[in-house]
């Protein structure tokens, strides 16, 4: 895999695993597999670990969505949401990571155009 910053990828690549491991730990936490949750992240941490332009504020954004939509429900209920307000403040760290960290900036100029070529 061709990578312009290799820091920038590890970087990228623990970001991906938390968001899978969040999937897990959710599942285990709220009794359920959500398919929809387990595809985003997966094909998120793929879509990281190419390092295609763009894919960064995408993945940011949806990081950050997330964390936004359940931040007042964990608030409300933060005696037994505890670990998803955790999730949540976690969740904007990465977002902000993602967006202003320089390694992971190079890392993301790979162009869509070559998609193919990054497998060799």
């Amino acid at each position: 895999m061709r990578t312009n910053n290799a820091q920038g990828r590890t970087i990228c690549i623990a970001i991906g695993a938390y968001m899978i491991f969040k999937c897990i730990l959710n599942a285990v936490l709220g009794g359920g597999f959500d398919f929809t949750g387990w595809l985003i992240a997966v094909a998120g941490a793929f879509f990281m670990f190419t390092g295609l332009e763009y894919v960064n504020y995408a993945v940011a954004g949806l990081l950050a969505a997330v964390a936004v939509i359940h931040f007042p429900g964990n608030i409300i209920h933060i005696r037994s949401n505890f670990i998803y307000l955790t999730e949540g403040v976690i969740d904007l760290g990465c977002a902000v990571v993602l967006c202003i960290l320089p390694q992971i900036k190079e890392h993301f100029t790979n162009k869509w155009s070559e998609f193919s070529s990054l497998f060799k």
